[in-house]
């Protein structure tokens, strides 16, 4: 049996969880979650505990037993704690600015500045000018919000500068030595 579908979910006493077939509907403080799940997984909600469970051992239900569980363990983390991604901007000149309506304005080198919509359910904030926080109650599109910010100028090898996750390590490459092959 899959270890992490085994697990339990344990549900707090303010969200409200509504199973039907193939649709796992969560209500919280912060907000409501819908997920498509495959209609044949059997999902118990039973003492404020989620117990997600597979009707066989195909290789079909066994694959998504903890792929469910994974899903709906992260719909009960954002609608009562929500998720955040942090991004730094480095490079000299790289900045970012608010442009009303929780957008953003890159200017990360380009003789263009980039602005960033993000998708609904998702808030960018600002830390400085360097420092952006993409936050919202669905894990998924946070990351994705992230991930678009990054691609807009992915960290240089050779340099460093460019849009980095908080924390990701950039591994630097040496740069052309002189002298070489003479």
């Amino acid at each position: 049996m899959s270890r992490i579908g085994r697990q339990p979910i344990n549900v707090p006493t303010a969200v409200k969880v509504t199973v039907e077939p193939g649709l796992v509907t969560i209500n919280g403080p912060k907000g409501t979650l819908m997920q498509d799940v495959d209609h044949e997984m059997l999902i118990n909600v039973e003492d404020n505990k989620i117990v997600v469970s597979r009707p066989s051992d195909e290789k079909k239900f066994k694959s998504l037993h903890g792929l469910t569980r994974t899903l709906i363990a992260n719909m009960v983390t954002g609608v009562t704690d929500g998720f955040q991604r942090s991004l730094d901007i480095v490079g000299v000149g790289y900045r970012a600015q608010e442009s009303g309506d929780n957008k953003i304005t890159l200017a990360v080198g380009f003789s263009h500045t980039v602005e960033i919509t993000p998708l609904d359910g998702v808030e960018l904030n600002l830390e400085g000018n360097t420092r952006i926080h993409v936050s919202g109650i669905d894990k998924q599109r946070v990351g994705q919000v992230a991930a678009q910010i990054r691609k807009v100028r992915p960290p240089n090898v050779y340099t460093g500068k460019g849009i980095r996750f908080l924390g990701e390590q950039v591994r630097r490459k040496a740069g052309k030595s002189a002298g070489r092959g003479r």
